[in-house]
Formats: C-alpha cells, sequence, structure tokens
C-alpha cells in the first residue's frame, strides 16, 4: 500500500525532525475494515474490472458480454427497444456488477453497506436515466451527452429535497470517476497517439502548458487563491472535470470548489458544443484543423465525438486522436503538480525538510490512481493484441461511462447552489471563462500551424 505520514501535518510540523515514516499495514476498527485510499481503492476495482473481462480470453474463453443499449429516435424505440425485456435484463446484470465492485470499496473504507447498496442503487437509475436521455438521436446530433443530463439530474434533486443519509452515503463522485478513469486508461493507446505524429503532441504541449500559466495568472491577478486556481486551470487547459478532479487529489483541495469547477466545465461546454462546429463550417475552416481544434478545446472524448460528428469524419478522427495525446498528459501533469505544490508550501512556510521528506510529501500527494491509468494504458498500448483490444474495448468502454454517469450524478447530489454562490463572489467563474476563450483561441491558431500544413506536413489522417 505504500507509505503515509503517521499524523496530519502542521505548517509547523514540517521538520526533519518531526517527519517520521509509518508502513500502511491493515488497520481494523469498528468503522474501518483496512487502511486504504480511496486513490487505491480505483486502481484495485478499476484494474479488477479490466482483468474480469481480459483473463477468460487468455485461456481462450470466450469473454462476450453484451451491453445495453441507450440509442433510440422514436417514443417506439424507447419502448421497444430500450425498455425491452432483454434490454432491462442487461441494464440490471450491469448494475449488479457495478454495485458489488461499489460496495467492496465501500465496505473496504468502513461504510454502512446496506445504506450504500439503497442509494447506489438511485445513483444508478438516475445514471441510466441520463444515458437513455443522451441516446436521442436529436439530442446526441446536437452534442447533448449524458454528463449533462446526470449533472441535471443531480443538482435538481439535491437542492430540491434534503437528501437521506442512506443517498449521501452513496454519492461518492471521486470514487466513482477515479475508477472511471483508470477503466479509461485501456482505450488511450499510443499507436492512435503516434497517428497524429508530431503536430498532435506538439498542440497537446503547447496549448496546455499555455492555457494553464495564463489561467494561474490571471486567477493571481483576481486575487483567487492557489488552490482554486490550480483546479480550475487543470480543467481548463487538460480535460475538464477528470483534470480537475486530479488537481484537487494533488492538492488535497476543497470539495465545494472542486464541485464548483465542475458545475463550470459542464455550463461552459454546452454553447461551445453547438457554436464550434457551427464555425468551422461557415468560416470555412479545413475539417482536420477544425478537429484538432475541437480535440484541444472541449473536455471530454465523449463531446468531442459529438462535436466532429457535427463536421465530418476526419474532424471526428482528428479531435479524438488530439484528445488522446492531451489525456495521456494527466499522469505527467499529476507528477509535476505534486513536485510544484509540494515545494510551494516549502517555500511559504520555510521548514526544514530533507530531501527524503521531501519525496514523501510529493508521493503522499500524488494521486495514485493515475498509476492505474497508466498502468492500462501500457498494457493496452504494448501487451494486448490489436484482436483483443478490439474484442473488450466496447465492454469496457461501457463500463466507463456507467462509472462516469455515477460520478456526475454524484456531484450534482453534492453541489449545493447556495454553497456555489458564496465562493468568491463569481470571481471564478471569470477565471473560468476568460481562460477558455484564450484557450479557444490560441488552440486555434496552433491547430491551424500544426495540422494546416504550415509548420508542419499536415497528417494523413483518414
Amino acid at each position: 500500500m505504500g507509505f503515509i505520514l503517521n499524523r496530519k501535518m502542521s505548517h509547523n510540523d514540517l521538520t526533519s525532525e518531526n517527519i517520521t515514516v509509518q508502513e500502511e499495514l491493515p488497520i481494523v476498527t469498528n468503522n474501518q475494515k483496512f487502511s486504504i485510499s480511496e486513490d487505491w481503492l480505483a486502481v484495485f476495482i478499476g484494474g479488477l474490472t479490466i482483468l474480469v473481462f481480459l483473463l477468460p480470453l487468455a485461456f481462450n474463453v470466450s469473454a462476450d458480454f453484451k451491453m445495453p443499449t441507450y440509442k433510440w429516435e422514436t417514443f417506439f424505440d424507447l419502448t421497444t427497444k430500450i425498455f425491452s425485456a432483454e434490454n432491462l435484463f442487461l441494464t440490471i446484470k450491469v448494475w449488479i456488477i457495478v454495485l458489488v465492485f461499489a460496495i467492496l470499496g465501500s465496505w473496504a473504507q468502513g461504510g454502512s453497506i446496506k445504506k450504500f447498496a439503497l442509494g447506489f442503487s438511485v445513483v444508478y437509475i438516475l445514471g441510466v436515466t441520463s444515458l437513455i436521455l443522451a441516446g436521442n438521436k436529436t439530442l446526441n446530433y446536437y452534442g447533448l451527452e449524458y454528463v449533462i443530463f446526470a449533472l441535471i439530474l443531480g443538482l435538481a434533486i439535491g437542492n430540491i429535497f434534503n437528501l437521506p443519509d442512506w443517498l449521501r452515503e452513496a454519492a461518492r463522485s471521486e470514487f466513482f470517476i477515479k475508477t472511471g478513469l483508470v477503466i479509461l486508461g485501456s482505450s488511450i493507446l499510443f499507436s492512435d497517439i503516434v497517428q497524429a505524429g508530431a503536430p498532435g503532441i506538439l498542440q497537446a504541449i503547447i496549448v496546455v502548458l499555455v492555457v494553464w500559466f495564463f489561467s494561474i495568472w490571471f486567477s493571481r491577478a483576481l486575487q483567487i487563491d492557489d488552490e482554486f486556481g490550480v483546479m480550475l486551470a487543470s480543467a481548463v487547459s487538460i480535460c475538464g472535470v477528470s483534470a480537475a478532479i486530479v488537481a484537487c487529489g494533488v492538492i488535497k483541495g476543497d470539495k465545494k470548489k472542486l464541485s464548483y469547477v465542475t458545475t463550470l466545465v459542464i455550463l461552459v461546454a454546452l454553447p461551445m458544443l453547438i457554436l464550434q462546429p457551427w464555425i468551422i463550417k461557415n468560416f470555412n475552416i479545413p475539417e482536420i484543423v477544425g478537429g484538432a481544434w475541437l480535440g484541444g478545446t472541449l473536455d471530454t472524448t465523449a463531446s468531442v465525438t459529438a462535436a466532429g460528428q457535427l463536421v465530418g469524419p476526419i474532424a471526428t478522427k482528428a479531435g479524438v486522436i488530439v484528445k488522446f495525446s492531451q489525456n495521456v498528459l494527466i499522469g505527467v501533469v499529476a507528477l509535476i503538480l505534486s513536485i510544484w505544490w509540494a515545494f510551494r508550501n516549502k517555500k511559504q512556510n520555510q521548514p526544514a525538510v530533507t530531501t527524503r521528506g521531501s519525496l514523501l510529501i510529493i508521493w503522499e500527494r500524488f494521486p495514485k490512481f493515475v498509476l492505474g491509468f497508466i498502468a492500462a494504458s501500457i498494457l493496452f498500448s504494448f501487451a494486448i493484441s490489436p484482436e483483443t483490444t478490439k474484442h473488450v474495448s466496447g465492454i469496457l468502454n461501457g463500463f466507463r461511462v456507467v462509472w462516469f454517469s455515477l460520478a456526475f450524478v454524484a456531484i450534482g447530489l453534492e453541489a449545493r447552489f447556495s454553497d456555489l454562490i458564496k465562493l468568491d463572489g463569481g470571481k471564478p467563474a471569470l477565471v473560468f471563462t476568460a481562460a477558455q476563450l484564450f484557450n479557444v483561441l490560441w488552440t486555434l491558431l496552433w491547430a491551424y500551424l500544426l495540422f494546416g500544413g504550415i509548420l508542419l506536413p499536415s497528417p494523413d489522417i483518414h
């Protein structure tokens, strides 16, 4: 399980005499079964999900597993396809599998299994509802994906009703999305990133670095604390909610601020999903350039795909490859943030921390679930055959979407508008909006320079 500091440290505790290391051994208490962090639980559950569908193939056993479908066009489709006995059975089967994994995580951290199971079932129903709404052909065409509906459902219930304890028990947004991110690693293949070549990798690095520092600079100019600024900067520069959660984990940030950033990401993404494809088509932006622009500015692979489909197949593929290039930077950014935040605190507080102590602080702050994400990406990039990857990719993607839908419902349930409004008087919203506008213009410039054949040959993407 690694190492932990033997107690929570104050600013004055960070001295070479006070820092000691204690091996993280299982601890049994009345309420907690093991001393295991949420990050390691996400690695375990996400990794177990991957292995469940990979191991049968290793022994030449068919691993056919059909995921439920939620795509529909007419009311007739809704009643005969989505709510058919077969599809409902598949939905229940997925619920049982995910419930078992989730209960395992709740039990390991000392939660009430009975309360959690009841609350989780409600969250699952809301998550499936968001998938059904987003599965409508018309809504999907306009890029209204499940994360939007999941967040809206969660916000509506969380702000209208006083949530019972058993529902709060299951609103574990970070655990859900961290597990989904570990599974997401199985779809981030280095071969896909290489297809974009130097343009895709260069654009990802240039956009992430410049937009991140611009956002931090503007946050400080408006006297927003660095904790808030780091989450805002990471969300706008890398990949939205996922990056914000990674950043929050690294700096041990305030969960209210994380909810605020999450809500901002969704609200700002809505007009971008519609306006950017319209701009590409009406201003005659080359399709490959438009796709690279979408991939560098929209926050999720699903939103990039939806917006790209409004432009064309080349835009869709270019956008997804660029987004993959940015996603793979999550691990790099997490490591750099861990080091920067540890030494930032060291500089501000002037503690006498040994080199060994500094490394332990960096390791303690590093979000461990990112290791699961990287491990899954390496496994599927270099150790798993393309045939096997193709066989299980649809299943794993389906489970990843389920975990993400649960996460966004839970984020909505946890977020209170009254709390969000009080945070810094709207200045974070101004920072995020300004940074996103800068991101849109800066990324468009580099999409033209790198994918338009100006600085480098345009990639051959078909």
